[in-house]
Parts: C-alpha cells; sequence; structure tokens
C-alpha cells in the first residue's frame, strides 16, 4: 500500500514482525534542547531548584523512559536494554541531553534513546516550571544508529 512498515495491505496499524531477523548489536543516540532563562540555569546549576537535584531526577527520568518506551508508543516491540545512558550539558542558555541506547535484538534502540531525551527534557522542565514556564523545548532528533538491517546512520 504505503510502502510503510507499520501499516497492512489494507493500510491498518500493525507491530511489524520481526521473527525472522537476526539478533544484532544496536545502539542509538539522540538528542534535544530545553533553553531557558538565566535565573533557571542558574537554580539548576546552583543545586538551587525548589524540587531538588534536577539534573540527576532528570538523568533517571530519561533512563526509565527508555525502560518503558514500549509501552508509551504502542507499535514499539519491547526491548531488553543492555544500556542506558543520559548525558546533560549545562550552558548559560539551557540544557542539551544526550541519550545513548543500546541492545541486542532483533530491532532497533532509535525510539528507546528519543523517548529518553524527550522525558529528561520534560523533567527539566517540570523541575523548574516555577522559575521559567517559558522554557522552549526542541532540537529532539535522532543523531546516530548502528546496527540491523539498514546498517549504520548518522546525521
Amino acid at each position: 500500500m504505503t510502502g510503510l512498515t507499520h501499516l497492512d495491505e489494507a493500510g491498518a496499524a500493525r507491530m511489524v514482525d520481526v521473527s525472522a531477523k537476526p539478533v544484532t548489536a544496536r545502539e542509538a543516540i539522540a538528542t534535544g534542547r530545553i533553553t531557558m532563562s538565566p535565573a533557571a540555569v542558574s537554580a539548576i546549576r546552583d543545586g538551587a531548584a525548589a524540587k531538588g537535584d534536577v539534573l540527576a531526577v532528570a538523568r533517571v527520568a530519561g533512563i526509565m523512559a527508555a525502560k518503558h518506551t514500549s509501552d508509551l508508543i504502542p507499535l514499539c516491540h519491547p526491548l531488553p536494554l543492555s544500556r542506558v545512558t543520559i548525558e546533560l550539558k549545562i550552558d548559560e542558555s539551557g540544557v542539551e541531553a544526550i541519550a545513548t541506547t543500546t541492545t541486542d535484538g532483533k530491532t532497533g534502540v532509535e525510539m528507546e534513546a528519543l523517548t529518553a531525551v524527550s522525558i529528561a527534557l520534560l523533567t527539566i522542565y517540570d523541575m523548574a516550571k516555577a522559575i521559567d514556564k517559558a522554557m522552549i523545548i526542541d532540537s529532539v532528533r535522532l543523531l546516530s544508529k548502528t546496527g540491523g538491517k539498514s546498517g549504520n546512520w548518522s546525521a
């Protein structure tokens, strides 16, 4: 019909059958950014946010989100993740999040990396919104993926 793997011949949504695919090592790296006021940056950097250590909580939230991606995105396969890392880089205008996810599996971990970044950034927003409600989350995107039939890709 459309060549999209998540649609059957009639156009109905479906989970892709990966049972015949070989298990391969796979990795994905995603990034995103939250831009905020100098006051919010200072509070996060200095550990002065009322809700506590913003970056520590965001890191844990991102890891937990990666582990629950298939619960959040209906057609994603549940994956046995072997590693999830969240790097948070604070600068004068906000925080960049970088998530790396790995597995040995039959399907990729791109959605897990993107979900991890998104939830880490949303957690930062939640924890600092009392300081700055105008924060902007943007530039969430895949940076690279390795493994699988389609091979390696990078932005």
